[in-house]
This record gives structure tokens, sequence and C-alpha cells, in this order.
């Protein structure tokens, strides 16, 4: 049993003899000890003030002479308010020999009760993924990955906007100015070919309306009347009439951009159980606007628009479809929604999406929520803030964003070189060199980037992401190997370990202080399952490995002549090295055997 739950049941015994009312369960709040006092669990006293009807130094007093007569207990002081409790050593020393045996802790088991759908990614098919789709990816990997930890059954899915004026003007740029040439003649990736294009329809476009406005004409109605904006409506108009050439076009393009998103993504290590696509939710969205016309839910304006009035909700009218007919995003997305709760009937729907999109989503639930789907409230948006890096933000229309493979190639090479001056790679073979140097580059980018909480802004800095001190993937992976190379030391040594459930010793404080924070990792899955949140897992394991590498410098482990000390600080190095991998991988990191 965990110490949170032994203090828990002994707080109700205790009020029990002294015939005081029960507590609430949310009145007991524990948390870890500061490191200026001394202790490792503290209680909050406060919330008792009332119940006894005693100072806060008094009732501190009262519930630690209690808590100490536990064998869990060793001692406790108070201060202002707050109950510290000194953990016995061989508390410590039953849960790392048993967690050390636990292939599985920290996790919760499946409960195919639930299901959890994942959105992420949303790639357009007019341009590759940058630095912004590489927060989007991590961000959606992980959370399903620190989903299923939580023993949910996770369903990832992807929605690719592969429909729309954008398409159009790609589409457009090849007619016009591609002259038949393919990526595979342009040696090019098809998403970089095809995103190419999209920049010089976007610059022809500001030419041709900087002409007109230089003519004299208004700047927004140039922008409506410029020639070429005109003809990829016209070519949106042909595509959702089902032209036969403009559809043979727009899949040969398409093709093209896939064949470079699958690159991309197997470089990530991010996958999908299905991928949907806008091109056939938006048929399913059109049917659910005539559904809520025949219901009443919609309305149609005399032009022939359609819109929903959510000014009872505090919100203002949403148009669902233009008046020629045509789809809007909101519209896709009610296809989308009703498809994948048709697919998987998942208790919970999540949307890995920046947040500028927070209105959309909203508006989104609230529209099926009208039309009377009574799933509307599972749906819900996972928001993250945008990423930069420190030269400013990225505009892809003008074809100033960072590639995403461009910065993959750039963290792996920086890895390489940085790793070979500081002798990382020393006696291994070039096969061995490139998959750790691969494993290096993309830890030090996904963790840099999953560390820091969703809903924030993040400005990406390429060098401080692979440095191997301080908050940094590196240092971890460094840490794990470090762990690795001891325990194979101890193997070659003959060194097999027994598990003891006593000890004749009282743990140093950089034992129980590396005890505590490894106690911690379950409830940091639950946490980081519950927020959605990575980064609860990244800083934990980064405090884990700070705290072993203190704990190594200063403590024998192989060449500690207490044999049960020596036993206890090996199976301590075990579950750091596990828990570090678990919560690595969590992260969608690998951490390498040796560095």
């Amino acid at each position: 049993m965990r110490i949170e739950d032994i203090i828990t049941g002994a707080l109700s015994r205790f009020f029990a003899e002294k015939s005081l009312p029960q507590p609430e369960q949310s009145l007991i709040q524990l948390q870890k000890t500061r490191k200026e006092f001394e202790g490792d669990i503290t209680l909050v006293v406060f919330p008792f003030i009332r119940l006894m009807k005693s100072s806060p130094a008094e009732t501190g007093e009262k519930i630690g002479s209690y808590l100490k007569k536990l064998p869990e207990i060793h001692d406790f002081n108070v201060i202002k308010g707050f109950l510290n409790l000194v953990v016995e050593s061989s508390y410590w020393n039953l849960f790392v020999n048993e967690s050390s045996a636990d292939s599985n802790y920290g996790f919760s088991p499946h409960s195919p009760k639930e299901t959890f759908l994942v959105e992420f990614s949303s790639p357009n098919t007019n341009k590759p993924l940058h630095l912004g789709h590489i927060r989007n990816n991590l961000l959606g990997h992980s959370i399903s990955k620190i989903l299923e930890a939580n023993g949910k059954i996770v369903k990832k899915v992807n929605l690719v906007n592969d429909r729309g004026i954008h398409i159009c003007k790609t589409m457009l740029a090849w007619q016009k100015w591609g002259n038949n040439t393919t990526p595979s003649d342009a040696g090019m990736k098809g998403d970089h070919f095809v995103g190419e294009l999209y920049v010089k329809f976007e610059k022809a476009y500001r030419k041709e309306v900087d002409e007109l406005v230089k003519n004299g004409m208004d700047p927004d109605v140039a922008r409506r009347e410029a020639s070429l904006i005109k003809e990829a409506q016209e070519m949106l108009r042909k595509w959702e009439a089902g032209d036969p050439g403009v559809n043979d076009l727009w899949k040969r393009m398409n093709g093209w951009v896939y064949e470079g998103f699958d690159v991309t993504y197997r470089r990530l290590g991010v996958s999908f159980d299905k991928i949907y696509y806008e091109s056939q939710t938006y048929h399913m969205g059109k049917a659910i606007v005539e559904e809520g016309l025949k219901k009443s839910v919609l309305r149609k304006k005399d032009d022939g628009s359609v819109w929903i009035d959510l000014t009872h909700k505090g919100l203002d009218e949403k148009l669902l479809l233009r008046s020629d007919g045509t789809s809007v995003y909101i519209t896709q997305d009610l296809g989308t929604a009703v498809m994948r709760q048709n697919d998987y009937h998942a208790d919970k729907m999540y949307y890995v999406v920046g947040n500028e999109q927070d209105y959309h989503f909203r508006v989104l639930s609230l529209i099926l929520g009208e039309m009377g789907y009574e799933w509307a409230g599972s749906l819900e948006h996972i928001s993250y803030g945008m990423v930069e890096l420190p030269s400013g933000k990225m505009k892809s229309r003008e074809g100033k964003v960072v590639d995403a493979d461009n910065l993959i190639d750039e963290m792996i090479e920086t890895a390489g070189k940085l790793s070979s001056e500081l002798g990382k790679l020393d006696g291994l073979t070039r096969e061995e060199k490139e998959s750790i140097i691969n494993t290096i580059g993309m830890g030090a980018l996904k963790y840099f980037i999953l560390k820091v909480d969703p809903r924030k802004n993040m400005i990406f800095n390429p060098e401080e992401s692979i440095d191997f001190n301080g908050n940094t993937g590196p240092f971890i992976q460094y840490t794990h190997a470090r762990i690795r190379s001891l325990l194979k030391k101890a193997e070659l040594s003959g060194i097999v370990p027994e598990r003891k459930n006593q000890i004749d010793f009282r743990l140093s404080d950089k034992e129980t202080g590396l005890a505590a924070i490894l106690h911690e990792f379950p409830q940091a899955v639950s946490e980081a399952g519950a927020n959605c949140s990575p980064a609860i897992i990244a800083n934990l394991i980064y405090e884990l490995a700070r705290e072993y590498n203190q704990f190594y410098h200063d403590h024998p482990v192989l060449k500690e002549e207490n044999i049960r000390r020596r036993d206890f600080r090996l199976f301590l190095s075990v579950l750091t090295g596990d828990v570090i991998r678990r919560g690595m991988d969590l992260l969608g990191i690998a951490v390498p055997e040796r560095m």
C-alpha cells in the first residue's frame, strides 16, 4: 500500500477515536515536502483546524504524534500549519524492492470500458510539415501514449485537409508554372515540391493585388477581384462539381504530398490508426446541414447560405454553407465528428489543435449539441501555444518556415558533431554511431518541445536543446546510459542483488530523495493523462535524472561494503533506469544502452 493511502487511513482512525467528524477526502492534502524542511511527505493541517478546534501548531502536533505510531513513519515536525512526515527507511526499501520487480510500474491496466480518440497532425496538402506541425505531432503522439498508460483504449486519428482554395492554388500554380515537372524530375520530396508551388502562387497573387491597388482599387476589392484568385475559386467549384480533369490533377498532386508526409512521420516516430480526409467528410457535413435545416435548427438566408444562430449561447451566428453551396471548415468538422463517432463510439474525442482555434471548437461542440447529438459534450480541444524560433514567427505563405525535415537533419547533424567532440562515440562501429546520433538528435528535439506546458507559447532553440547538461533530452539519455553501464558492470562482476524487505541501516538523504521521486511516477502519469500534458512527465524525469547523478556522485554502489546497502542501491538504480525509460517512451523518445 502506498504511503499516501496509509496516512489517509490512519487519519480516518484518528478522527474516529477522537469522536470527531470525519474529514472529507478533499480536505486531506498531501504533497512532497519542500527541500528546505526535513521530511518526505507533508500534510496540510489548516483544513482540520475547524474540526479539532485547536491552533495549527497544536493540530499538527496531535496528528503527528498519532501518525508517528505507524511503522511507516519515523518522525515528524510542524512548521506553520504544515505537518512534515519523515518516512521510515523500511518503507522505501520495500517500495524499491517491489517496484523494481514490476515491469509495469507506474502504468494502469487497460479498462475496455473507455475509448479515447485523439486527433493530431491535421496537415494541409499544399505545404510540407514545419516546426509548428512538429509540436502538434509530438504532443498528439505523447498524449496518446500517456492515455494508454492510464488504461484507456486510444485511437490515433489524423484529418488531412486535402480540399479547399489553398489546394486549388497549388494546382493552378502547377498548371501555370510547373511545366509538367514531377517531384522525382525535380529531385525533391513531394510535399516540398508542392509547397514551393503554393509560395509561387501567393507571390504572384500579391503582385497582382499590389498592381490593382496601385491603379486605384480598394485593397479588399483587389484581393477579391484579382484574376488569379478567381481562377482558383473556379477550380474549387469545378472540383466540388466532380470535374474529371480537375479531380485527376488533385489526386496526382495530393499523392505526391502524402509520400512526403509519410517520410516525415516515420522520422518523427508518429503513426495513426486511421486517416480521415476532408474531401470525404465534407459530404457527411453537408448531409448534417440538410438534416439541421429539416429540423429547423439551421436556417437558410435569401442568398442561399446556411447559418446557425448561437446568440442564446452567448456567441453569434455561424456560417455552415456558403451561398454557392460550398462548405466551410466547420461543415467538414461536423461530418468528421459524426463519422468518427460512428466508427469508434468514443467516450472522449480530443482535438490537438493550436490555440487560435479555441473559438472554432467551442462552436463545433455547441452545434452538435443543438443538432441533438448526445455525445457532443465529449469533444475536448487540447489547445496548445505557438512555437517560434529565436528569430521570430514563421510565415508559410512567404516560404519563411522552419521545414520539419530540415530541422530534423540539423538536429541529427548537431548531435553527431557534439557527441564526437565530447568523445561520446569512441569505440563504436559506424552503424552504432549513426543509431545513437539519430537517437540523441531526435531525443533533443522531442524533449525540448514536450517539456514545455502545452498551453504556453514557446521558443525552440536548437542549440540549447542538444546540451548534454541541464534540462535536455541528451542529459536524461546519458543518465540512462550511465545506469545501464553500472548494471552491466555488476553483471560482469557476478553481483546478483538479493531482494530483502528489511534493512539494518538508515537511508541517506540522497537515497530517500531519489526513492521519493520514483514514488511520484504513478501520480505523475495520472496527472499527465488528466491534464493532457506531457510536460508533467518530462519534468519529473529530468528531476529524477538530476537526483540520480547527484546520488551516484556521492554514493558508491558496486564498491559499497555493506552488502544490503549495495543491493538496495542496485535496485534503486534498476528502478531509476526503468522509470527513465518508461517516462521517455511516453514522450516518444528512445534511450540508448550506451553513449
